[in-house]
């Protein structure tokens, strides 16, 4: 199947847009901290365990955070490559129309396959009925792989974040950072918990600092105002036009 990119959907930003999300200087690094939601009390963010059914059915059905994603990463003044990271990142959710077979294979948080499943997993205990938590094999510390054969030689659960970062990596000019963000950021086990490090080995250290990066514009922007599309048309026209070609595959 193939999308194109709409000509009308994007453009220049109307200078109202310019002037409330103006940069802060061409020389900020991608990976200083953020500094959108200095005064947010995270503590509230990711308590699933405490989460009303209300919550929880919100995270089920989440509707797209895209625009919130991108706008704070562009008022921190971070590089356009991130801000598209940023744009895209949860477009891989197209799955979804693609013959998914339901939420499960598209949405929640990835982890490694072909070995034991770790605890630090957000509902750890529901593994107990995957047969693979009593494999001989696939139960055990490293199951398939070797110790330190790092992440590009490890299989993830399949999901959006997988799917778009194969889309995406012969298929755009996003630097190898964006690649890591996009497919790593929902593997909290690993870049929140610590997980797997009997797994990773020296290559996977520039993934995590990106996608430490990452996260906070993820998961805080969520509590933004809603952004005005029409209004950011524009701006994210031509920076979609500088890093993906005219037609992608999915």
């Amino acid at each position: 199947m193939i999308f194109t990119n709409a000509p009308s959907d994007l453009d220049i930003v109307s200078d109202a847009i310019d002037e409330v999300n103006k940069l802060k200087g061409s020389d900020c690094r991608w990976d200083d901290l953020p500094t959108f939601d200095v005064d947010k009390d995270k503590t509230n963010f990711r308590q699933y365990e405490e989460a009303c059914d209300r919550v929880k059915h919100f995270y089920k059905e989440q509707h797209e955070h895209l625009l919130q994603t991108a706008e704070a990463i562009r008022r921190d003044a971070k590089p356009e490559w991130m801000q598209v990271a940023g744009l895209v990142h949860d477009l891989g959710k197209l799955l979804h129309v693609f013959g998914s077979e339901g939420q499960w294979d598209v949405v929640g948080d990835t982890f490694v396959v072909g070995c034991k499943f770790s605890e630090k997993i957000i509902y750890h205990e529901t593994f107990e009925g995957n047969p693979d938590s009593h494999d001989p094999v696939y139960s055990t510390e490293y199951g398939v792989y070797e110790p330190h054969c790092g992440l590009d030689n490890v299989m993830l659960s399949w999901g959006h974040d997988e799917y778009l970062y194969h889309v995406l990596k012969n298929q755009s000019s996003l630097p190898e950072d964006a690649l890591y963000m996009i497919r790593y950021h929902s593997f909290y086990p690993w870049h929140r918990e610590n997980a797997y490090q009997h797994l990773t080995n020296a290559n996977d250290q520039r993934a995590l600092e990106a996608v430490r990066a990452f996260n906070p514009y993820d998961l805080y922007s969520k509590s933004d105002e809603p952004a005005d599309p029409e209004k950011l048309k524009p701006y994210y026209k031509n920076l979609i036009a500088k890093f993906f070609p005219e037609v992608i595959e999915w």
